[in-house]
């Protein structure tokens, strides 16, 4: 039997979520969170960004968050709350700080919904094209949101089952590209998705890996149920490296596939994939029309509907760890007293989504664009999570674990910051300007005398 998890009331909250979810709950919640088909909808970016080398730039992306996983695994056992990576760089350095990791992982939540049903949109009229994308966005943000609103409960059974389709889908693609391979149909070398030197320069791998990092994000976002979970505060940590581990080496084979089947490879490199369609239209080339249809299908359901349905879960539910600091209005922090969920900080991130995927449904370089900011600001984030693993545990509790305490959050900031360096200029305009206002709200939160602090912060 595992050990009951950590009460949140020595941190000075009040239990008010439901304790349901055990360690294959999380997993699971993770995985659907990545995606195990993530790499369909983002394809062609990652291909175009990357110099066709796919599978080199999610190696590279898993290297990075693999260091993350390892940290948000030492701050989840420390710190067993809900609030992700604003929790433990508040607890961990100190609250103003995690103001301002909650604010940047904020650019990423807040915006991630909405990119997920955009992609989904997209998908959908790549075969019902009578059927525009704003629509798709509209059906896709009233489902999640009624699932949501049922529970944590409702939203963990569906999810089980979407992970089981996804999967079977993944598995036909990868069949049919292998016997596709095996007939002959390879566009280029065995090797050239992992390395072509006539493209590779390492600035040119870490821009398209800040682009393929988004189909990792999800692993944090078990963070954010730390309060849901209802055994020991280890598995949480576990369940994030688990699940980061499991969709990894499921990224890595299928864009590999996809990558030596590609046709048109040289208008892809040279022109981009502006309709999103490049591993749909991979999938048609390898298996006909029908799996090129099945690949859209699967990824509008998986993005628009399993996906989004937990990003909407975790966004809300750090939403209400700010708010209930006061550290975002006061209302996001109302539970529903039935179904035991934020209830207004899921509607106002259903209503965020909504307006955020039908405006860029609008712009061409919609998807890239939001891609670029989502993972700018978890990039951001994240740098925060791994300083405070080294002042909480090697500065504060004199941890003589350098190994987790000093190494892995080094090599962590290190490779995020070449990341970070390396993404599209446009985000990182954008970015910056998101952090520029936090500091702002910061800066006139202290001048009214309203320093932030947590509950028990010295605990």
């Amino acid at each position: 039997m595992s050990t009951p998890p950590t009460s949140v009331e020595q941190f000075g909250y009040r239990q008010e979520l439901q304790r349901s979810l055990g360690f294959t709950d999380l997993l699971i919640y993770g995985l659907i969170f990545m995606v195990p088909i993530a790499p369909f909808g983002i394809f062609g970016s990652v291909f175009n960004a990357s110099g066709g080398m796919v599978a080199l730039a999610y190696v590279v992306g898993m290297v990075a968050m693999a260091f993350t996983a390892l940290s948000y695994a030492q701050m989840a056992q420390a710190f067993p709350m809900a609030g992700s990576v604003y929790t433990y760089a508040g607890r961990g350095i100190a609250a103003p700080v995690g103001f301002i990791a909650g604010w940047a992982v904020l650019l990423d939540y807040l915006l991630v919904p909405g990119l997920l049903y955009l992609i989904a949109g997209a998908a959908m009229n790549s075969f019902v094209p009578a059927v525009p994308v704003w629509a798709w966005v509209i059906v896709f943000v009233a489902l999640n949101t009624a699932v949501n609103y049922m529970g944590i409960q409702m939203t963990a059974r569906i999810t089980r089952i979407m992970l089981v389709a996804e999967l079977a889908v993944l598995a036909v693609f990868l069949v049919v590209g292998v016997v596709a391979l095996a007939q002959g149909k390879a566009q280029t070398g065995a090797l050239t998705p992992l390395f072509d030197s006539a493209t590779f320069t390492w600035p040119l791998v870490f821009g398209a890996a800040s682009i393929a990092v988004l189909s990792f994000l999800g692993f944090d976002g078990i963070s954010t149920l730390a309060e849901e979970n209802r055994e020991d505060a280890r598995r949480l940590g576990r369940s994030m490296v688990a699940a980061l581990a499991l969709a990894a080496v499921l990224f890595v084979a299928q864009t590999w596939v996809a990558a030596l089947l590609t046709p048109n490879r040289e208008t892809l490199l040279a022109k981009g994939d502006p309709a999103g369609s490049a591993f749909y239209d991979t999938a048609a080339f390898a298996g006909g029309p029908w799996l090129g249809t099945l690949t859209a299908v699967a990824t509008a359901v998986a993005w628009g509907f399993a996906n989004s349905l937990v990003a909407q879960a975790a966004t809300s539910r750090l939403l209400f760890a700010m708010a209930r600091d006061r550290q975002l209005p006061a209302f996001l922090a109302r539970v529903h007293p039935k179904h035991k969920v934020p209830v207004n900080a899921t509607l106002v991130v259903a209503a965020l989504s909504l307006a955020l995927g039908i405006y860029m449904s609008t712009r061409e370089d919609g998807i890239p664009l939001m891609s670029s900011l989502v993972n700018f600001g978890a990039m951001t984030a994240f740098l925060l999570l791994h300083v405070a693993v080294v002042v909480h545990f090697l500065v504060r509790r004199r941890s003589g674990n350098l190994l987790a305490h000093l190494v892995v959050p080094l090599l962590g900031f290190a490779v995020l910051v070449f990341v970070v360096y390396n993404a599209n200029v446009h985000a990182q305009l954008l970015g910056f300007a998101w952090l520029g206002l936090g500091l702002l709200i910061l800066i006139i939160t202290y001048a009214a005398g309203r320093r932030p602090r947590l509950p028990k912060e010295d605990s």
